[in-house]
């Protein structure tokens, strides 16, 4: 069964990809999307069937190279179980989607097929990023790793005669390698001091390597600490994390099904799940685990400033995205694994419908993405209206207080908040709870301007505005009932009691002995516990007041505060130092090795050699070849003289 899920996406990748002339284009959707509904029920079934057991299906021998051994095996146990569930299924419902969004896609010329290649590349993303969750080993992760950033660049530079899609795409294989080098010293790292890359025997041997120095950049590192730095580093970009989240907004260039799938479930929870998966060795790195919480707080912080002021309605949710994996680092680093895969695991069903239902609204209004061009729409297209409202109720934690009664993201979100403050960090605490308010207000901003006043924008849009084909209305129902049940059926063996938990993830995840924040979390103060709820409240109150009451007064006051308005539009400013600091001087140096080094020195030398040199010699060749018996003749003498004299000089003679 494990291997039928592993490999399904690949067949119809297969088939869509290269068999479509043969089945039709049709044919290949219905293939691949009728593979991945068969991955997704089998992963429920795995899900709920599964009973603690690790298990280890090897597939075949891999690689054999001196002291490096490693099988291509699926690692089957309660992490995996989780990834399958949240992978497969949003990937099937995406699929189902683009049935009705990419049915009439304006960017293409007639006769290309590039619905076949469309799935085909969804069906690839999916089993690259099956192969990441399912590795035995670091090495098979790794090989997951990059084919999800290979599948990511397709899907993204979709739209290839798109100069922007292109350049998104692009820039987000670049920064993605920038943490994918961290990744890679990380995995050096793990086998020059335990001689492997298999899970297991690292993880034997991590309290010895919690005990190791290692030299780094000329300097004594604690090689636990060091280590679980390096790893953190591919988190970092792949889930975009500040200082590598640049890649992330521009990413919206792709077809809405692309934001959906790899911006709210898979691929940017990928480094989640590759800090939970190493929870024995963040464990032993108290230091790196600290630094997780600080750049995973002000992650969330600052993609929630930025979510403020957007107005392209993706934008504003890939920010909301942004923030949200915040808030799972900062549980990992604290300590209560569990917790981040519990907000990971809500957090799918709520923000890939909150992408498929922005890709519903832009369909409504042919392709019109900008807020500002929209108002009014809850009575033209009522069913993605209500699907959004769902969402924005669980993204933004609505729910009854000091209970486990409310949508996913209350019970998952308020669980990371609480288990903040039970780590300690007031850092990490604070900012999570002003990202909560700022969460809110920019969730409620966005259905205000959406769907409540007067329609804005072009009025031959908003007359011809209408509702979704149900192929991609059934995927937001689904995702619907995960948004409103998710949290409150699996809310105990995610973050009940410390046992149930332990029991429920048996050795895929591993809490020290001293960590007792999972247990500390639930004897917090009532006002921690109420503080995410009133934060909601307040940016409800605040959105309510701007775009309902008063809409006039975001205008004057983005008028009053130029500057911060003009720092938060422009994100910060990172693009542009960014550009000022690696982009230009890259350039530069580009064209100088193209001017004066390939251009002067190599160009120049050959040009020289070939315009100058080789003539001289051809033409004496020449002169030399006249044709004349008596010329030769006495060439032959003249030389027949010289070496006479030569031999008679050099006393060769004798």
């Amino acid at each position: 069964m494990e291997t039928i899920i592993l490999f399904a996406p690949l067949v119809g990748a297969l088939i869509c990809g290269f068999g479509w002339r043969v089945i039709g284009e049709k044919g290949g959707q219905v293939t691949a999307t009728a593979l991945l509904f068969l991955a997704a029920l089998l992963s429920w079934v795995v899900f709920l069937g599964y009973d603690g057991t690790p298990r280890q299906i090897v597939l075949f021998r891999w690689i054999d190279s001196g002291s490096l051994a490693a099988e291509w095996a699926i690692r089957l146990d309660r992490l995996t179980a989780i990834m399958l569930v949240v992978i497969n299924s949003v990937s099937a419902l995406v699929h189902l989607y683009s049935f009705g969004y990419m049915a009439h896609d304006e960017n293409w010329k007639p006769g290309e097929a590039y619905k076949a290649r469309f799935f085909a590349y969804l069906s690839f993303f999916t089993f690259a990023m099956l192969m990441l969750v399912t590795a035995d080993n670091l090495l098979q992760m790794f090989f997951g790793w990059e084919g999800v950033g290979v599948a990511s660049y397709l899907l993204i530079g979709f739209y290839w005669r798109k100069p922007s899609a292109s350049a998104a795409a692009m820039k987000a294989f670049i920064v993605n390698r920038v943490g994918d080098f961290g990744f890679l010293l990380g995995i050096f790292g793990l086998f020059y001091l335990t001689d492997s890359i298999q899970f297991d025997t690292i993880f034997d041997a991590v309290p010895q390597i919690a005990e190791t120095s290692i030299t780094f950049l000329w300097t004594e590192w604690n090689a636990a600490n060091l280590l679980a730095f390096l790893l953190f580093v591919g988190a970092m970009g792949k889930s975009a994390q500040l200082f590598l989240h640049t890649w992330l907004p521009d990413a919206m260039e792709g077809p809405t099904p692309v934001s959906a799938l790899i911006h709210a479930a898979t691929m940017v929870t990928a480094g989640v799940f590759l800090v939970c998966r190493m929870s024995p060795l963040i464990e032993y790195a108290p230091e790196a685990a600290n630094f997780i919480v600080v750049i995973g707080a002000t992650t969330a912080f600052f993609a929630a400033t930025v979510g403020l002021v957007q107005n392209d309605i993706k934008r504003v949710i890939a920010y909301s995205t942004c923030s949200q994996l915040g808030y799972m680092f900062v549980a990992t680093g604290v300590g209560v694994y569990s917790v981040a895969m519990f907000h990971l695991f809500t957090h799918a069903f709520f923000k890939a419908m909150l992408f498929l239902g922005a890709g519903s609204v832009i369909h409504a209004m042919h392709h019109e993405q900008d807020l500002r061009n929209y108002g009014g729409l809850r009575k033209k297209i009522p069913y993605t209206y209500w699907a959004m409202m769902i969402g924005t109720l669980a993204i933004t934690g609505v729910g009854i207080p000091l209970t486990h009664i409310g949508f996913a993201g209350f019970l998952s979100k308020d669980a990371v908040i609480e288990s903040a403050y039970a780590g300690g960090t007031a850092y990490g605490f604070w900012l999570l709870v002003i990202a909560a308010a700022m969460t809110s207000f920019y969730s409620w901003r966005l259905m205000f301007m959406t769907f409540f006043g007067k329609p804005r924008g072009d009025k031959h849009t908003h007359d011809h505005a209408h509702e979704s084909p149900l192929v991609m209305l059934i995927p937001l129902a689904v995702l619907g009932l995960g948004a409103v049940f998710a949290g409150m059926i699996w809310y105990t063996p995610f973050f009940g009691d410390e046992h149930a938990v332990v029991d429920w993830f048996g050795t895929s995840i591993l809490m020290h002995g001293e960590n007792t924040v999972l247990h500390d979390a639930h004897y917090v103060p009532v006002w921690v516990r109420l503080s995410p709820f009133i934060a909601m409240l307040l940016g409800l109150a605040l959105a309510y007041a701007f775009y309902i009451r008063r809409p006039d007064l975001p205008g004057k006051l983005a008028e009053n505060q130029q500057i911060l308005y003009r720092f938060l539009l422009n994100k910060w400013y990172f693009d542009e130092i960014y550009d000022f600091v690696f982009v230009r001087p890259a350039k530069a140096l580009g064209r100088f090795l193209w001017k004066k080094g390939d251009g002067a020195v190599i160009d120049g030398t050959i040009n020289g050699v070939a315009l100058g040199a080789v003539p001289f010699f051809t033409r004496l060749a020449v002169r030399a070849q006249t044709g004349y018996i008596y010329h030769y003749a006495f060439a032959m003498v003249i030389g027949i003289a010289v070496l006479i004299t030569w031999m008679t000089l050099s006393g060769g003679a004798e």
